[in-house]
């Protein structure tokens, strides 16, 4: 088990950690899969959490036996999901944060941690200026800054180096097997919520984001 003591930064993954925008996404993809015939259903949803949108796009394609499409018709339907992605999301309001998430990073701002997103969405920073959370951010490292999806680290890296910390100094929470491999994969610390909270994987394990505070406060004086 490694230890927290001199973790420094705390990188988010955004989906599922601190928001819950799967729906939206599940909604999106369905109509895109249904216009090509594809099933689609919860299970295949999950199956593209933390993963980039033109990846998630080759995983819906995995069901569909129409004619070929060519890298020009993909990039279509990829962007016809995300105009339907961004016009849910539009409803979206601080409301959608919980006051415990919201708490949990007012306190670890105040204990000093530099706090960083890492996200494979691109629309990450749209998102959290609609949830107003934006200002508890020291940086930001989502879609648009990186060319590997997880569990490639990319994302994680990027926010480390954008936080100015080594990946060593990191810990990231994640609620998705494959950021847990990503982080681990960076040499961060990899702490498991949600869906991830039940991957022997994980560093660490939460029940629920407030967690996070007894867990750094704890392991601080071991």
């Amino acid at each position: 088990m490694k230890q927290v003591k001199d973790i420094r930064g705390i990188i988010f993954d955004l989906d599922g950690v601190l928001v819950n925008t799967d729906r939206y996404h599940y909604q999106a993809w369905k109509q895109i899969a249904d216009k090509l015939g594809v099933y689609f259903d919860e299970t295949v949803n999950n199956r593209l959490r933390g993963v980039s949108r033109m990846d998630s796009l080759e995983i819906i394609l995995e069901n569909y036996t129409g004619k070929k499409l060519n890298p020009e018709q993909k990039a279509r339907m990829a962007e016809g999901k995300n105009r339907l992605y961004r016009g849910f999301l539009e409803n979206m309001t601080p409301a959608a944060v919980s006051a415990e998430n919201r708490r949990v990073l007012e306190v670890l701002r105040e204990k000093g941690y530099r706090l960083a997103l890492g996200s494979s969405s691109k629309n990450a920073g749209f998102i959290l200026n609609k949830v107003e959370l934006m200002r508890y951010f020291d940086a930001v490292s989502d879609g648009n800054h990186i060319s590997r999806s997880k569990p490639d680290p990319e994302v994680f890296l990027k926010a480390a180096e954008y936080l100015k910390l080594p990946a060593r100094q990191c810990a990231v929470v994640e609620d998705a097997c494959a950021g847990i491999d990503a982080a681990l994969a960076g040499g961060m610390t990899a702490v498991g919520i949600g869906d991830a909270a039940g991957y022997e994987k994980a560093d660490y394990t939460l029940e629920c984001l407030e967690e996070l505070l007894q867990v750094l406060e704890e392991k601080r004086y071991d």
